[in-house]
């Protein structure tokens, strides 16, 4: 496969949703309008090839997306997550907030915050984020029920847990990427549900930020 076969190769579901997430971060942080973003997360949706997709970000500052290496074969996920690794976050309690709304804006929950048995999201012509790395959860399965319309939301898990998608997506979709993983011993199951129009949304596994530190140092030190 040649470097000019690229772009003829079929995006997938997973790399338009990736799109979508930066084109979010880009109206929140100003550098797109409304009109912008309608257009060019049109134009995503609608994208089949990498080469269709290059153009919707190609002046924003984070990477859209970028095509994998020819016949590259994916490394197959540990139990329990990237790693398997879950180090103990409280499971049980109240939850700090059931819901979070983005309407023509952007929300954000990060941090140290309680998950609740049932988070619902939504947002319309905006978007938001859940991030869920540094959380504890009331308890051993939580519900994020998501509607994205015209908009997008993106739920960021940990390694070491499970998770289950069953949203629908109607002229947009739910990303699915992080199933598949069995949990770690002592960690919760995420279920995301709910419903997109013209939207999406983007699930992602990550380490904490304080582990992924520690990682990167350790590397450029040779350890």
């Amino acid at each position: 496969m040649t470097d000019d076969a690229v772009p003829d190769l079929r995006a997938s579901d997973a790399d338009r949703e990736r799109v979508a997430e930066v084109l979010r971060d880009a109206l929140a942080e100003g550098r797109l309008d409304m009109t912008e973003f309608e257009e060019r997360l049109d134009a995503t949706y609608r994208a089949r090839t990498y080469g269709e997709l290059t153009p919707v970000t190609r002046d924003l500052p984070a990477a859209g997306v970028a095509p994998p290496p020819a016949l590259s074969l994916r490394k197959s996920a540990a139990p329990g997550g990237e790693d398997g690794e879950w180090d103990g976050r409280v499971v049980g309690g109240e939850g700090s907030s059931t819901w979070a709304v983005a309407v023509m804006s952007g929300f954000q929950r990060r941090g140290r915050w309680t998950v609740p048995r049932r988070f619902t999201a939504f947002a319309f012509w905006g978007g938001g984020e859940i991030d869920l790395r540094e959380a504890d959860f009331a308890a051993g399965e939580v519900v994020i029920n998501c509607v994205a319309v015209m908009g997008g939301l993106h739920v960021v898990v940990p390694p070491g847990v499970e998770v289950v998608v069953r949203g629908i997506g109607v002229m947009g979709g739910f990303d699915h990427s992080a199933q598949g993983v069995p949990a770690a011993p002592g960690a919760p199951r995420v279920v995301i549900t709910g419903f997109a129009f013209w939207g999406g949304v983007g699930v992602e596994r990550k380490r904490r930020r304080e582990r992924a530190r520690n990682r990167d140092r350790h590397r450029h030190l040779g350890h």
